[in-house]
């Protein structure tokens, strides 16, 4: 199987690294800094767990350079960065290939291929212009929760926290099990990322923003990690009700996620103090991650007839913190004012 990450940033990088360890035909794209780096010295994985003790020299190019066609593409893109992308990404896969899309937030195609009354709706928050539904052959899709935490700590370094949650979801968009999920299983298994094969995976998308939804637009806001939001107890107040929201809009669309916000509640304070992506997105001055974790909630919401006011200030207020990142072209920052 000739595999593409296409996207090596932290989570994709992770993902294209520990498949080439573990002997996989992998091509990983990537730009600039990150690109140089790895293409020079190879991919440097740190982690208790997860990491290697040396570089892994991964095969890197540049978007264009690709040898195209690949049976499995991987996307390690943000979901605001797929439209501009899809056309080429599509142009990759081989006849009959794959594209694994495991973006934070909920996808564009949460109502396709969905026995539901709301079946073909499009979220315009994730797909104002239908161009991802109009580009990406949606039998070529499979949909994934990605579960890892990562962080780029400079290009071609990532830094991994293990945790007990750590896994990918993969599932097809209309629940059937398949030889190709199976086939996916079977290449990450040796990489030694436990990967579930699952019968309904928008369940396990609800699951993760359950976290995203609430921690990622706080963090963003208060340069927190979920553990600090959560142990403080105004922050933990604001979160139980963000989350309470997200609940109640999953259940509107007949989906009952694996935790209840009680138990991801007590599931964060056991977690270590990582940032977000969202939060790193907020330090490195990137635009922000917000449509598909946070607003296309609040579009199933109304949808569905489910108010959900405090997801609606959080958005709005990192909404503004994207605005200022974008148009004045800066990143927020913690300066220190005293000596440690």
């Amino acid at each position: 199987m000739r595999i593409l990450v296409y996207g090596a940033g932290a989570v994709g990088g992770f993902i294209g690294g520990m498949l080439t360890a573990a002997g996989a035909d992998a091509t990983l794209v990537a730009r600039g800094a990150q690109h140089d780096a790895m293409k020079r010295r190879g991919l440097i994985l740190e982690g208790k767990q997860s990491g290697r003790p040396d570089p892994i020299p991964v095969r890197v190019c540049r978007p264009g350079e690709e040898k195209p066609p690949y049976d499995f593409v991987i996307v390690g893109l943000k979901s605001h960065q797929l439209a501009g992308a899809a056309r080429h990404m599509v142009s990759l896969l081989a006849k009959d290939g794959m594209i694994l899309l495991g973006q934070n937030g909920l996808p564009y195609w949460y109502f396709e291929k969905l026995d539901h009354p709301l079946r073909g709706s499009r979220l315009a928050s994730v797909d104002p212009d239908g161009v991802l539904a109009k580009t990406i052959p949606i039998d070529a899709v499979i949909g994934g929760a990605m579960n890892k935490p990562a962080d780029l700590v400079e290009p071609g370094r990532i830094r991994l926290a293990d945790q007990p949650t750590d896994r990918l979801v993969v599932g097809e968009l209309d629940n059937r099990v398949t030889p190709r999920l199976q086939a996916i299983k079977a290449l990450f298994d040796p990489a030694g990322w436990p990967v579930v094969v699952t019968d309904n995976i928008r369940a396990a998308k609800w699951r993760k923003l359950l976290s995203n939804a609430v921690f990622n637009p706080i963090g963003a806001l208060t340069q927190s990690s979920a553990l600090q939001i959560a142990q403080f107890e105004p922050t933990r107040g604001i979160a139980r009700r963000m989350m309470d929201e997200v609940m109640a809009v999953a259940t509107s669309v007949g989906v009952t996620p694996e935790m209840t916000p009680g138990q991801m509640m007590e599931d964060v304070l056991t977690r270590v103090g990582i940032l977000s992506s969202t939060l790193q997105d907020v330090r490195f001055g990137r635009e922000l991650e917000l449509d598909a974790i946070v607003n296309a909630v609040i579009d199933v919401g109304r949808l569905t007839g489910v108010p959900t006011p405090c997801l609606e200030m959080a958005s709005a207020c990192a909404g503004l913190l994207n605005r200022r990142i974008v148009d004045d072209g800066v990143a927020f920052a913690p300066a220190a004012v005293r000596k440690s």
